[in-house]
């Protein structure tokens, strides 16, 4: 099916939801305040501080396993200083799709979806540094925010979704090609609408629309061919919400791994056997983070 029509089922399927979520108002003025050319650290940090939530999830991402401080972080302002202003905003478009997205009201178990969202996320940024990419915090978010577009099926189109994945329980179908069938879209041209309905950067846009076709990619064709991979060594590793339940795939046939090949030769070294295993390890970091993130009893410092 064309792209450009699936596009525009999309956004026909977005505008029909009256209770769309938004950005958080301080998400909101944080990115506005990014935006000037003279912004301090100490002022974003003042801001962010007015919003609990978001400032006990940031705390949060930044002391877990998969930033790796030397020390525990305890100071908002300390740990902005720590990420940069490059990646505040990244920090804060996460934090805002988390808080749209938090309640277990959809198709699956809310957890199993954030579970793999951060899995994915953090393993994008162990791929992304294997090969030598310029920016392992993108892909770390990338990885995260990568299926924007499922959850927003999970919650607004809950009960047809849900048939959808009970559908291809146990069949070697990919779960993309069946919500073609029957949305007449994918997960991804609908992430896609609602990324830049909230003012996603473009290369983080076209990660969430490119994520399965990273060969159709124009700006970051390495970036979304790490975010597939990492999708799926998550999936075939139990990191997952119920639509990839079968995966298995051949390695060496992935289009991503074609790309980054070409990026980084070196990759061929790559001990696909032992990175798995890694991956198995890190996955009670992976669960524990995300059950401190959604823990409403955080506390946070200044």
């Amino acid at each position: 099916m064309d792209k450009t029509a699936m596009i525009e089922k999309a956004e026909q399927m977005i505008a029909q939801i009256d209770d769309l979520p938004t950005i958080p108002a301080v998400a909101n003025q944080v990115l506005m305040m990014l935006d000037q050319p003279d912004t301090k650290v100490e002022d974003v940090a003042d801001l962010m501080l007015t919003d609990q939530v978001m400032t006990a999830r940031v705390m949060k991402m930044l002391n877990s396993p998969v930033y790796k401080p030397t020390h525990e972080i305890t100071s908002l302002r300390r740990a902005l200083v720590y990420l940069g202003l490059s990646h505040i905003r990244e920090i804060a478009l996460t934090t805002s799709f988390i808080s749209a997205f938090e309640k277990d009201t959809g198709a699956f178990e809310i957890n199993a979806f954030w579970d793999h969202s951060f899995g994915t996320g953090m393993v994008a940024k162990v791929i992304a540094g294997k090969i030598g990419y310029n920016d392992l915090e993108k892909a770390y978010i990338s990885g995260i925010i990568h299926n924007l577009g499922i959850v927003f099926l999970s919650t607004y189109m809950r009960e047809e979704f849900k048939n959808l994945l009970e559908s291809i329980k146990g069949r070697s179908v990919r779960m993309i090609k069946e919500e073609i069938a029957r949305f007449g879209t994918s997960h991804c041209e609908i992430g896609l609408c609602m990324a830049r309905k909230w003012n996603f950067p473009e290369a983080y846009c076209e990660v969430i629309a490119f994520h399965h076709t990273p060969a159709e990619a124009t700006i970051d064709p390495v970036l979304c061919s790490i975010v597939n991979l990492a999708d799926m060594f998550c999936s075939v590793r139990g990191l997952d919400y119920g639509g990839n339940e079968w995966v298995s795939f051949d390695l060496h046939e992935e289009q991503a791994w074609q790309i980054l090949r070409k990026e980084s030769p070196e990759l061929m070294q790559l001990d696909i056997e032992r990175f798995c295993y890694e991956l198995d390890d890190a996955i009670p970091d992976v669960q524990e983070l995300v059950r401190s993130i959604f823990n409403s009893n955080n506390k946070t410092g200044q």
